[in-house]
């Protein structure tokens, strides 16, 4: 991991993105106080819509796979009859 203050990533962006193609994660700090972190584009199954979606910063690619088996142990939610009827009401339009 490469660690770099905003000045110095300005004039040399470029060479800073070729460490994170080649896979490295860059740092960036202001006034030595890290504030953004550069990481590598990992597309192996990303589709266009979705490539396109992260490029207009609409919508983030997990970090990790997802433990589905986690997932379904959780307990499930409980909504109320009358909650469920206004949220069908408002997905629908019918406000």
């Amino acid at each position: 991991m490469r660690s770099v203050n905003i000045g110095t990533l300005k004039n040399r962006l470029s060479s800073y993105l070729r460490y994170v193609r080649k896979g490295e994660e860059v740092v960036i700090h202001d006034r030595d106080k890290p504030v953004a972190r550069i990481i590598p584009f990992n597309a192996v199954d990303v589709s266009e819509e979705e490539a396109y979606l992260v490029s207009v910063g609409v919508l983030k690619l997990p970090e990790t796979e997802m433990d589905w088996d986690a997932f379904w142990k959780l307990p499930r939610p409980k909504v109320s009859t009358q909650a469920s009827r206004e949220a069908m009401r408002w997905a629908k339009g019918d406000r």
